[in-house]
């Protein structure tokens, strides 16, 4: 399977394309830094902005025919609008089925991509203003 992933919860524009849960195909990444850097942080009005501007030349980097995951949420709401709405209208267009990714878990399961990771484990995810401790059982379930 070949899924086409849609990250554009803050700062930075991404797509990727990994093949069967490990293969990463392509990880295409646009960044934000340096328009954010005179402000002192993250305006979440610029970074909407900029992933309207940016979206479209990312998935140019990336493959075609896969389906689409997209990160809802956590995250900042008009940023991750952009990436939602791209994506569903990418879906309708091409006939692909949208995939929903829960921020914070594609964070924990970006490792399992280049480490066997056994399970159960304890996960810490430092991302922004979301840092969780998260314990995965052995059936993949989360408890904070």
């Amino acid at each position: 399977m070949i899924i086409l992933g849609i990250e554009s919860s803050c700062d930075e524009t991404s797509i990727a394309v990994v093949k069967d849960g490990k293969e990463i195909l392509s990880n295409n990444i646009s960044s934000q830094i340096e328009i954010h850097k005179e402000y002192g942080g993250v305006v979440p009005e610029i970074a909407s902005r900029q992933h309207i501007k940016n979206i479209a030349t990312v998935l140019e980097e990336s493959l075609e025919q896969a389906k689409i995951t997209v990160t809802y949420a956590p995250g900042l709401i008009g940023a991750l609008l952009v990436g939602l709405s791209f994506a569903k209208g990418l879906s309708y267009a091409k006939n692909i089925p949208i995939i929903p990714v829960h921020h914070i878990k594609g964070h924990m399961y970006a490792n399992f991509l280049e480490h066997e990771v056994e399970l159960p484990c304890i996960s810490l995810v430092v991302s922004g203003g979301h840092t969780n401790i998260i314990h995965i059982d052995e059936n993949h379930k989360f408890t904070n």
